[in-house]
């Protein structure tokens, strides 16, 4: 079989476009979360079994209301109560649900290194007011670190939706081929391919920073 000489095997290599936006999730990306740990928490908080706590909040579609929109704060609190047959103090129980965080911290460096080469970024999540609300408070570089938040809770619809892509472009000002993305959940990075995204799984840090490399984006990492 004859050799396929360097020049050739590079012009066979796929070109792939250099993105002029950066749009990272939060949860399993930015920040590390236990939905077990919430579990636990709230029931603790309003005095019923972790199980209990799981079926009512995740094991049905309170989850999805409260990431989409459909019910705020007091919303989520009132089919809580009634579900669980409980009455908990509502700034507790949120707490509790919410301070499941930990920083991913092999990431912090990468997104300060392009955010000192000047390219511009996001985050478009599947959150809940609860969640971003301890977010924010707890970590700078969530609060301060992005120009653009594109959140479920306020944009009205949740990840693999098209329509949470499409407004997360209109928000970022650029046409959805010109938007990477990186998730953790390969649904939603399906969804994002699909509505025109450039988008990868996020498996570690080393590998996001490699995809970002080949894409031509020139960053200390």
């Amino acid at each position: 079989m004859p050799a396929v000489s360097l020049d050739v095997a590079i012009a066979r290599r796929p070109e792939v476009a250099r993105p002029r936006f950066l749009y990272f999730d939060l949860g399993n990306v930015l920040l590390n979360f236990d939905h077990q740990l919430a579990a636990r928490q709230m029931a603790e908080v309003a005095g019923v079994s972790s199980q209990r706590v799981w079926d009512v909040v995740f094991g049905g579609d309170l989850e999805l209301r409260y990431e989409s929109g459909e019910i705020d704060n007091a919303g989520f609190y009132q089919i809580f109560c009634e579900q669980t047959d409980s009455q908990p103090d509502i700034d507790q129980l949120l707490l509790a649900g919410s301070a499941i965080f930990e920083p991913n911290t092999s990431i912090f460096p990468l997104v300060g290194g392009l955010a000192a080469a000047g390219y511009r970024m996001g985050i478009l999540s599947n959150t809940c007011p609860g969640h971003w609300s301890y977010s924010t408070a707890q970590y700078s570089i969530v609060r301060r670190g992005f120009e653009v938040y594109a959140l479920s809770y306020e944009l009205g619809a949740c990840k693999p939706a098209p329509q949470i892509y499409q407004r997360a472009a209109e928000l970022a000002g650029e046409a959805p081929g010109d938007i990477f993305f990186v998730d953790d959940v390969a649904g939603h990075v399906e969804g994002a391919r699909a509505a025109g995204f450039d988008a990868v799984q996020y498996t570690n840090t080393a590998a996001l920073a490699a995809n970002l490399h080949e894409r031509g984006l020139e960053f200390n990492y």
